[in-house]
């Protein structure tokens, strides 16, 4: 059975949004530079930085690229991470927003568009990294080696699809993961260098003598909420399995990411995997023999974290999923998947086309489909018109917009900035951190990402308050 602490578990997603402008008939063209600083202009006047930490716990900034991203606060549940993530997209397009009205003001006549996705239309790829707390007693190295099977075949339940090109002697067509052309080892410390599957680099963001942070770089940006619930929950219950001592089939492989664009392109899940015992398996049966594992744990799994009645709709999701690629019948899933969503759009798109996978108004009907903006983009339309199913509500997304978790640590973080913002006094914070800058500098180190509640910053808060009257 897992530790207390670790049947709840802390998890975060960092997702990096794409970006352009298009401007007005007869008008120039703005380049991700220059659109990136309208976007950030109104956090770079308020806070003088591109790179914060806001009232709900998240962290906002520009990455390398031009790249606007966010990092979710520290979250404990499923639907908590999912709330927080949804949460960053109404963030981001409100400063989308903003840029085109300070565009209009300087008499530009641009939109800007934010796309959720993970490959450009020249082929420059972005990640959606997902963060799992882990105990510091698991090796790194050992636990991706369990996981890497998991990881490369996860495509087939929670891919975004895109519109393939001709690279790598691959035939241009649909491709179930955006992400699985661009990772090139299983297990590394480098992130754009070598872009690996799973990162070692060591940085838990708290006590490194307890803990451990898994970085996955694998996995795509979901616009399904479900399928986005069913990408981290099916990770979740695999992490608790591995922990618990579970015993998982053995389906090491020879050479893990030899497979793994050639599973992206096997809807059929038939990929046949190389395995380091002997023998072959297919990706469809690490899944299913990875699936009934963790049907059987949810009958003993200790009912902390995420609870165990939201798994069980990650495990009727994930058990109708292979259930679809099995038989090719995607009739149940066909609202739900992200992969499935998008091809059954783009095949509709090549009928009326009569073209091959070349046309440019399919990559066009691609790249729309990650537009965040509702009203605009083409997953949010679904949505509203109920075309895709929901795993949350708006109003627990826009609670979790100025709101952080009210049960990690990022709950003290997001009171500090608030309080700091509505007094005006100036701080400094990062995972760990929280700091008074003056009159004299305080800190309050938060090395524990499970605690909600600390003393230590209740009196950091009163300090603040005697600052804000020092200051006048």
């Amino acid at each position: 059975m897992t530790s207390p602490v670790f049947a709840r578990r802390i998890v975060g997603v960092e997702t990096e949004y794409g970006i352009t402008a298009v401007a007005g008939e007869g008008g120039s063209s703005l380049t991700p530079d220059e659109i990136a600083r309208y976007l950030f202009r109104p956090i770079v006047d308020r806070y003088a930085s591109s790179n914060i930490f806001t009232r709900n716990g998240s962290r906002l900034y520009l990455d390398v690229g031009s790249h606007p991203e966010i990092a979710t606060a520290e979250c404990d549940s499923l639907t908590q991470l999912l709330n927080h993530e949804q949460a960053g997209d109404v963030v981001v397009d409100e400063l989308a927003r903003r840029a085109e009205e300070a565009l209009a003001a300087d008499r530009i006549d641009g939109r800007v568009y934010l796309f959720k996705n993970n490959v450009d239309s020249v082929g420059n790829s972005y990640g959606c990294h997902e963060n799992y707390l882990v105990s510091r007693h698991l090796p790194l190295r050992n636990l991706g080696k369990q996981l890497l099977p998991f990881m490369i075949t996860r495509q087939l339940i929670c891919g975004a699809g895109m519109v393939g090109r001709a690279t790598g002697g691959y035939q241009p067509g649909f491709v179930i993961s955006q992400r699985a052309d661009q990772v090139w080892e299983g297990i590394s410390s480098a992130t754009t260098r070598a872009r690996p599957i799973i990162n070692t680099r060591d940085e838990p963001h708290g006590d490194s003598q307890r803990f451990r942070r898994m970085h996955v770089i694998v996995g795509d940006s979901n616009m399904s909420e479900t399928t986005f619930a069913l990408k981290v929950g099916a990770t979740l219950l695999v992490l608790e399995m591995v922990e618990a001592g579970v015993a998982l089939p053995d389906f090491e492989m020879h050479n893990p990411i030899g497979h793994i664009r050639d599973i992206a392109r096997d809807m059929t899940g038939g990929t046949l995997l190389d395995l380091k015992a002997g023998g072959t398996v297919t990706a469809l049966e690490v899944q299913e023999a990875t699936l009934a594992a963790a049907t059987q744990w949810l009958e003993e799994r200790p009912d902390e974290g995420t609870p165990t009645a939201e798994l069980r709709r990650v495990v009727d999701l994930w058990t109708r999923q292979l259930e679809a690629i099995r038989t090719q019948d995607f009739s149940r899933v066909d609202r739900e998947i992200d992969w499935v969503i998008k091809l059954n759009l783009l095949n509709r798109y090549r009928e009326r086309l009569g073209e091959d996978w070349g046309h440019p108004k399919l990559a066009q009907v691609d790249l729309t489909y990650h537009d965040i903006r509702p009203g605009r983009g083409l997953f949010p339309l679904l949505e509203s018109r109920g075309l895709a199913e929901r795993w949350t509500t708006d109003e627990a997304i826009h609670a979790a917009r100025d709101t952080a978790p009210e049960t990690t640590r990022a709950r003290l973080r997001g009171q500090f900035i608030a309080r700091a913002e509505e007094l005006g006094v100036p701080v400094t914070t990062d995972w760990v951190n929280l700091k008074v800058n003056e009159p004299e500098p305080r800190v309050v180190e938060l090395l524990d990402p499970f605690v909600p509640v600390d003393a230590r910053v209740d009196e950091l808060l009163a300090y603040l308050e005697e600052s804000a009257a020092a200051r006048g």
